[in-house]
């Protein structure tokens, strides 16, 4: 009888794991597994960098949307906090009738009275309960010289309390003092854009300005804007004042009466207004809506155009605050897209993985691995690639906010919730878009796995 000799069937040249079975899942068979998925990934390597590319730009579009937006609303809220949670703000504004038919220069030079009064002030003060303070302002564009430099800027007469009261600092001097408004003194306080403007070289404390044909002492130095002047409705960047120059109220009233006059198409208007403006101090932050209403209330019996408007910060504050919550609701989604974006791109690429490993898989459940392996292999693969992108991302969305700062001179405030946010939802991503790749790649039938060619 002659030898027989069987051939065995041909296994292809490919690397295959093989898990033996075991009686429980332990740490041992889970890092096996780990390092099966890691091989994978990295014998794939230009397919796994191009997959976390999408998790890695999803999660820094993520962080850095959210802190610039945080930014932009740390900014707007806090012009709302520079003004005073607890004040009011009073301004005289020129009714709209009155204003169209000045542009149009037609008839008589005219005489145009409008805007708060004193008597509207002694009644707020006289009448509401928890008012401790109120300052008054009037506010009068002039040209101002030194020598032979001048500029326009705006000349506002107030009291002492003005700077505490919009959370102004000064950069060097003081500000008149209570003996100084009584006396009506020729002293001023200028903002840091005025001396630029007017003392580029000289340091102008001890010096004089001369607004008309008075001369007055400089006391005092404003702090410089951190920014650009918002306009005379906002407080501007946080402890600096606007372009003005400020001196006594009873100086103002004095030196330059309540009616102005000024050129037109027309001929020669006149304005007459006893206030620009009034910040009215409350003794509790929690009245301060309800108070505001009642000013209101107060102001429109006493005129009849509306020729004020009452701003009230902390409302103001508030609805920052909501919109500020929306902008980030919808800046996170639309970063959120770039996630998803990257979640499908993982699934599509774990979807190809199983069909070209079909006979790894079929091999290695013929030899003794469970679906929970096939599986769990999977997941890990996914989840690595979510996590190495969304660490990568992480980094790359904090380090892109400081860029933003440093370049384009914007705030950006990353909180410690986006980058703990971003790198969950990657994780998450992983762990969701490689379940059915898993899924799929478990149910296959070995018999049917190992004829695939």
């Amino acid at each position: 009888m002659s030898d027989v000799t069987l051939a065995s069937p041909s296994v292809p040249d490919t690397h295959v794991e093989v898990l033996r079975p075991s009686a429980s899942f332990n740490y041992v068979r889970l890092k096996k597994i780990t390092q099966v998925g890691i091989k994978s990934i990295y014998s794939h390597g230009l397919r796994s960098l191009l997959t976390v590319l999408g998790i890695v730009i999803g999660v820094a579009a993520v962080i850095a949307m959210l802190a610039v937006s945080e930014g932009a609303s740390y900014e707007a809220q806090q012009q709302f906090r520079d003004l005073g949670a607890s004040n009011i703000l009073l301004k005289s504004v020129k009714p709209a009738e009155v204003e169209a038919s000045s542009n149009r220069g037609f008839g008589p030079p005219q005489a145009i009275i409008y805007g708060l009064t004193n008597a509207d002030i002694e009644t707020i003060r006289q009448t509401i309960p928890g008012v401790t303070n109120v300052i008054a302002s009037r506010i009068v564009k002039k040209t101002v010289w030194n020598l032979g430099r001048s500029m326009n800027t705006d000349v506002v007469g107030t009291s002492v309390d003005y700077p505490v009261s919009r959370n102004y600092n000064l950069r060097v001097g003081r500000f008149f003092s209570e003996s100084e408004v009584r006396e009506h003194s020729n002293v001023v306080v200028l903002s840091d854009e005025v001396v630029q403007e007017l003392f580029p070289i000289d340091n102008p404390l001890g010096n004089t300005i001369k607004i008309d044909s008075d001369y007055y002492n400089i006391i005092g130095i404003m702090e410089s804007e951190g920014f650009s002047n918002l306009g005379t409705n906002q407080a501007g960047s946080s402890n600096a004042a606007p372009s003005r120059i400020f001196i006594p109220f009873t100086s103002s009233r004095t030196r330059f009466g309540e009616t102005t006059t000024r050129q037109t198409a027309g001929g020669v208007e006149s304005e007459t207004v006893e206030l620009h403006e009034a910040i009215i101090q409350i003794d509790d932050q929690e009245k301060v809506i309800e108070v505001g209403q009642i000013i209101d209330q107060i102001l429109a019996r006493r005129h009849k155009k509306v020729d004020y408007t009452v701003e009230i910060p902390l409302a103001l504050l508030r609805q920052a605050e909501e919109s500020a919550l929306r902008d980030q609701i919808v800046a996170g989604a639309i970063a959120g897209i770039s996630l998803l974006v990257g979640g499908i791109g993982i699934m599509n690429i774990m979807l190809a993985s199983v069909t070209e490993r079909t006979r790894e898989i079929g091999i290695r459940r013929a030899l003794g691995a469970k679906k929970q392996d096939i599986v769990l292999q999977f997941l890990i693969e996914a989840v690595i690639l979510s996590g190495v992108g969304g660490l990568i991302g992480v980094f790359l969305g904090v380090l892109i906010p400081v860029v933003i700062s440093l370049f384009w001179g914007m705030t950006t405030i990353v909180t410690p919730i986006a980058p703990i946010l971003a790198f969950s939802i990657s994780a998450l991503i992983g762990v969701i878009f490689g379940i059915y790749p898993s899924m799929r790649a478990a149910d296959m039938d070995p018999v049917e796995a190992l004829r695939h060619e």
